[in-house]
Formats: structure tokens, sequence, C-alpha cells
């Protein structure tokens, strides 16, 4: 399975999860974040980050320049309510 598949799956279960209202919420909050311009600042698939520091699951801080002095960096973004 692709993995835009995977993400059409996600979605699809979702909408049959998510109750209606709360997805009409959703939907109108995506349309006022487009509307108000936001987008065109966030960072775009192969633009490159600036250097960061991060806190790890041990509570030190981690450099994306100490990371990437060891070889090729991937940055995940997790989102959730837990």
């Amino acid at each position: 399975m692709s993995l835009a598949e995977k993400l059409a799956a996600i979605s699809a279960s979702g909408a049959e999860k998510i109750p209606k209202d709360w997805q009409a919420v959703m939907a109108r909050s995506m349309d006022e974040l487009r509307a108000s311009g936001i987008m065109r600042g966030v960072i775009k698939v192969g633009d490159k980050l600036p250097p960061f520091t991060l806190t790890n699951d041990d509570g030190g801080e981690v450099s994306s320049n100490a990371l990437l002095a060891e070889g090729p960096l991937v940055v995940t973004l997790f989102r959730g309510h837990w």
C-alpha cells in the first residue's frame, strides 16, 4: 500500500469516527488558516530548516548541527492530544 493510499484510508476512517459537527469546526478552522495567509510562511518540501535545538526524551538538549555532523537528519513531527 502506498503512502497516498494509507493517508486516504486514515482520512476515510476519521470521517467515519469524528462527529460531523467536529468535522465542520475543523474544516472551518482550516479555511480560516488558509485565508489568513499563514501558509505563505510555512516550510515547504525541499526547504532547508534553520539550525535548531530540541529537548530529547531524557530532558537533555540536542542540536540539529550536532546531529548533522553525524550524518543526514530526518525530522518527523507528531501532533496529538495525548
